[in-house]
């Protein structure tokens, strides 16, 4: 069987489009970037030569009028994700939307919907969970080396509060740290634990001084079995990023547990009788992972691992986490 090489459409300049998506595709075997566009056509132009290019559009519509492309990538602001992820999908492609995928679950319901009415895949662009170490750390789970998982904990922060300018810092654009980075130990723990949360329940500091989003979050995700995350996130702390999965019996370590970009970075530890291994994990680019198997689901040639369903689950923990944060309640989901 030949497989096709995709092509794909960037929609919007953004910056995790410039300096990781579109590198990892260009290292793909399966994709392509065929065009880019932006409302700013001299944006576009500009990204489109420095990126290797071949068209640049001034204007979202023209690119998802283009025949050619196959897939729409979206990574604009999160209140965009909503519309121009059903209008791609009416336009017949297939989309891969930056996290989260909407504000909420509601709208991520009606994304779905346009994707299956139109018969074209819809994924969430949780990049790390294609690194070939979540594969391994659920094996180790699955296989009892660490015994019976009892919690996990994680965190996501970085510091990037002095630029109030920031689309993290619209409230009405989908701004706060739960939204952006919180969202990454929600997703892992239910990807580890493979199942969903039962209650939620969260602490936020809301700033004034950022539009009154959630600079700072901390909160206790219960799922069922006893078992539950403990997780913080933040847009005003130091950086980190962490997990950690605590069994009766052992313990595995991942110091840095959503970014992989450095030789060595993708490893982990495995503490369990008496004995702590380094696990050493192949460097990949999970970005090109990312696109490898949405090009062989597009192709037919495996089922996408992680589709629209997902996404709405994990919307609902996070409509859930919002809501307690702002209730200061305890909230069952």
């Amino acid at each position: 069987m030949t497989t096709k090489k995709l092509k794909w459409g960037i929609m919007g300049c953004a910056g995790i489009a410039k300096r990781a998506v579109i590198p990892g595709l260009h290292l793909s075997e399966l994709s392509e970037v065929s065009a880019i566009a932006s409302r700013d056509e001299e944006n576009a132009k500009r990204t489109a030569e420095e990126l290797n290019i071949p068209t640049a559009y001034g204007s979202y519509e023209a690119l998802l009028a283009d025949d050619a492309i196959d897939v729409i990538y979206i990574p604009l602001p999160n209140h965009l994700h909503r519309e121009w992820a059903i209008r791609a999908a009416e336009a017949g492609k297939h989309i891969l939307c930056e996290k989260p995928l909407a504000l909420t679950e509601k709208e991520a319901a009606e994304m779905a919907e346009a994707a299956a009415k139109a018969g074209v895949l819809l994924s969430e662009a949780f990049m790390y969970r294609y690194h070939p170490r979540y594969a391994m750390i659920k094996n180790i789970i699955d296989e009892g080396q660490i015994g019976e998982v009892r919690g996990i904990r994680s965190a996501f922060t970085f510091n990037n509060a002095g630029h109030k300018e920031n689309v993290r810092y619209r409230k009405e654009w989908g701004g706060g740290s739960l939204y952006d980075v919180g969202c990454y130990p929600i997703n892992a723990a239910r990807l580890l634990l493979g199942k969903e949360p039962e209650a939620v329940t969260v602490q936020a500091m809301f700033s004034e001084q950022h539009d009154h989003v959630d600079m700072m979050a901390s909160g206790l995700i219960e799922f069922g079995g006893s078992v539950s995350l403990t997780f913080d996130c933040g847009m005003w702390a130091a950086f980190r990023n962490p997990l950690e999965v605590l069994g009766d019996e052992g313990v595995i370590e991942v110091p840095s547990a959503f970014v992989t970009g450095e030789p060595g970075s993708g490893n982990f530890f495995v503490s369990a009788k008496g004995e702590r291994k380094e696990i050493v994990v192949p460097h990949v680019n999970a970005y090109t992972e990312q696109a490898d198997q949405m090009a062989n689901a597009i192709n037919g040639e495996q089922t996408i691992l992680y589709g629209a369903e997902d996404a709405l689950a994990n919307m609902r923990v996070i409509d859930a986490c919002l809501a307690s944060a702002h209730s200061r309640s305890r909230i069952t989901l």
